[in-house]
C-alpha cells in the first residue's frame, strides 16, 4: 500500500521546495512523526493561516476567503495541489479548484473592489498551476499579492502572474524557481525475494527510462526543463521581464529575502506593516500598476536591443 503511495506522489513534477516534498511523503503514509513534518509545524506557518482567517469577515459564496474593507482577501497557504485532498485537510494545504472557485466568487461580489492574494506556500504539484497563474492574470478586477512567509515554486508562478505586483514582509522568502521530480529505482530485490519488473512495448522505449543510468536521468530532465520553460515564460511575461533575466536573476533555483527580493525585481515593495499593511494600502488606494507599465517598457526595450 506505501509503495502505491509513494508511486503516485512520484510519477508526476513538483515545482516545491525539496524539503516540503518530503513532508508530504510523510503525512501521505501517516508517519506524522517524520523530521520533515515536525520542522513543518515549527516553522509558523500555521500561526500565519491563522491570522489570515482573523484579517476580516467571511467572503460571500468563498470557502476561504475573508473581505475587508472592500478587499476581498484569497489565501494561497501551505504546498499546492490541483485538487482537495489528506494533505488539504490536514495541514491546510491549498487547492487550485476551491480557489479558482473563489476568486471567481470574488469577481463577482459587488462589495469587492479589489483582491489581495495572501501567500505563505513552498510550491507544490506543477498541475494546473500555469492554468490558475493565468486566471489570476486575467482577473477584470484589481489583483495583487502579500507575502506573509513563504512565495516559493509555484506560489511564485501563481503570485507572479498578479497584475497589481507583489509586496512581501521583510522577512518573507520568494524564489526556488524550478521543478523537480522524487523517485527511485530498486537495486536489490524487494524483502519478499520479488523484483519489479516493467516491460514496455517496442516503440516505446522510452515510457520506462533506467534511472540508474544517466541516459535515463537525462530523459527525466529533459521532460523537467520542458515545464521549467513554461515557468520561465509565465513568470517572465508577469513580472514584465525578458526570460534571461529569470534564468540569471532570479536565484537559479534558490530563494531571496525581503529587500533582497526587491533589489532583484522578484517583487515590487517590502511592506513593514505586513499583510494588515497591504490589506489597509489596498482599501485605500487599490493596487498600484505603474510596476508592470514601467516593466512593460523595460522589456520592450530589451527585446530591441538584443535584436540589434
Amino acid at each position: 500500500m506505501h509503495s502505491h503511495v509513494l508511486a503516485a506522489i512520484r510519477s508526476q513534477p513538483w515545482a516545491i521546495m525539496p524539503g516540503h516534498l518530503e513532508a508530504i511523503e510523510a503525512i501521505a503514509l501517516r508517519v506524522f512523526d517524520d523530521p520533515a513534518v515536525l520542522a513543518l509545524k515549527r516553522d509558523g506557518h500555521e500561526e500565519r493561516i491563522s491570522a489570515v482567517t482573523q484579517m476580516g469577515a467571511k467572503a460571500p459564496a468563498t470557502r476561504t476567503s475573508m473581505l475587508r474593507d472592500g478587499v476581498g482577501i484569497l489565501p494561497v497557504m501551505g504546498p499546492v495541489f490541483p485538487r482537495a485532498n489528506v494533505m488539504t485537510q490536514y495541514s491546510g494545504a491549498t487547492s487550485l479548484d476551491v480557489a479558482a472557485a473563489d476568486l471567481r466568487a470574488l469577481e463577482a461580489t459587488p462589495d469587492v473592489r479589489s483582491i489581495l492574494l495572501a501567500v505563505d506556500s513552498p510550491g507544490g504539484a506543477v498541475a494546473q498551476v500555469n492554468e490558475f497563474a493565468r486566471l489570476v492574470a486575467a482577473c477584470s478586477k484589481p489583483i495583487a499579492v502579500h507575502v506573509t512567509g513563504l512565495c516559493c515554486s509555484a506560489a511564485y508562478w501563481i503570485a507572479s502572474a498578479a497584475p497589481g505586483g507583489i509586496s512581501i514582509d521583510p522577512t518573507g522568502i520568494v524564489g526556488s524557481i524550478g521543478v523537480l521530480i522524487s523517485t527511485s529505482y530498486q537495486e536489490s530485490a524487494d524483502q519478499n525475494g520479488r523484483r519489479d519488473l516493467d516491460i514496455a512495448s517496442s516503440n516505446a522505449p522510452n515510457k520506462r527510462p533506467d534511472l540508474s543510468t544517466a541516459e535515463g536521468q537525462a530523459q527525466i530532465r529533459q521532460m523537467l526543463d520542458g515545464i521549467e520553460a513554461v515557468f520561465h515564460a509565465s513568470v517572465a511575461r508577469g513580472r514584465g521581464v525578458t526570460e534571461a533575466t529569470v534564468r540569471n536573476d532570479f536565484g537559479q533555483g534558490g530563494t531571496k529575502t525581503g529587500k533582497d527580493a526587491k533589489a532583484a525585481g522578484m517583487v515590487d515593495r517590502v511592506e513593514a506593516d505586513g499583510l494588515d499593511g497591504a490589506i489597509r494600502r489596498l482599501a485605500k488606494s487599490g493596487p498600484a500598476t505603474p510596476r508592470r507599465t514601467a516593466a512593460a517598457n523595460q522589456l520592450a526595450l530589451a527585446n530591441a536591443r538584443s535584436a540589434l
